[in-house]
């Protein structure tokens, strides 16, 4: 068993055997890997958002919250790979690194035969980018907490003519447009609402004041010929 085979069967042993208890010895022997390998695996599950829970002492081991988790998915391999790809071209959003964990976690929720097949298929996918240079990878982490917190970021902020300035900025909603992503919000340098791509953002601090609250009409100002719609949650 390889390792990404061996990531999915313990969320799913874990799952199963759920509230109860499985110790690193006993799930080395299961997979007949080293006590430290599993260690390293449930380490690398954690990271991905995986609500596993670790206890110490004669009784302890790990286990996964149940209520936290996805039951077994009917999802067919094809389908696993059109949600792979909606979320893979979230790269660069604000919320690509939720798109990674988020995937991780549906995949893990399927049957070990119909992921290793979504696997092979999504191995046949390949997307073309442009060459722009990315924004640092921390700096759609940030966005996404500050939009989510409501709170002001502090951006150094590189514009069309190259001029690099630093700025406050209230954020009030995310759009995208040609596969390139914007942050919209209340800018108190100019004193009006502006848009931010969000890949000319070259640094993003989180601070501590609370964004006032502010209508998406009263800040956004695009071409009137555009048509903005709200994300469809359902």
């Amino acid at each position: 068993m390889n390792r990404t085979d061996r990531l999915y069967a313990l969320v799913e042993e874990l799952r199963a055997c759920a509230p109860r208890r499985r110790t690193a010895r006993e799930l080395a022997a299961r997979y007949e890997v080293s006590v430290r390998t599993i260690e390293r695996d449930i380490g690398a599950l954690q990271q991905a958002g995986v609500p596993i829970y670790s206890d110490v002492g004669r009784s302890g081991g790990y286990t996964l919250d149940k209520s936290r988790t996805l039951p077994p998915l009917n999802f067919t391999p094809a389908e696993a790979v059109a949600v792979a790809i909606t979320l893979g071209r979230a790269q660069g959003s604000p919320f690509s690194r939720s798109a990674r964990t988020a995937l991780h976690k549906i995949v893990a929720a399927m049957s070990a035969a119909d992921g290793a097949t979504a696997r092979r298929l999504a191995g046949r996918i390949r997307f073309v980018e442009a060459p722009d240079e990315p924004a640092p990878g921390s700096v759609p982490a940030v966005l996404e907490e500050a939009m989510a917190a409501r709170r002001v970021v502090r951006l150094t902020y590189v514009d069309g003519s190259g001029a690099e300035t630093e700025r406050d900025v209230e954020p009030v909603a995310f759009t995208a447009a040609s596969l390139r992503w914007y942050l919209i919000g209340w800018c108190r340098l100019r004193g009006e609402g502006r848009m931010f791509r969000i890949d000319r953002v070259r640094r993003a601090v989180l601070l501590e004041e609370p964004a006032p609250e502010r209508a998406f009409e009263d800040v956004a100002d695009g071409p009137a010929a555009l048509s903005i719609r709200a994300l469809e949650f359902v």
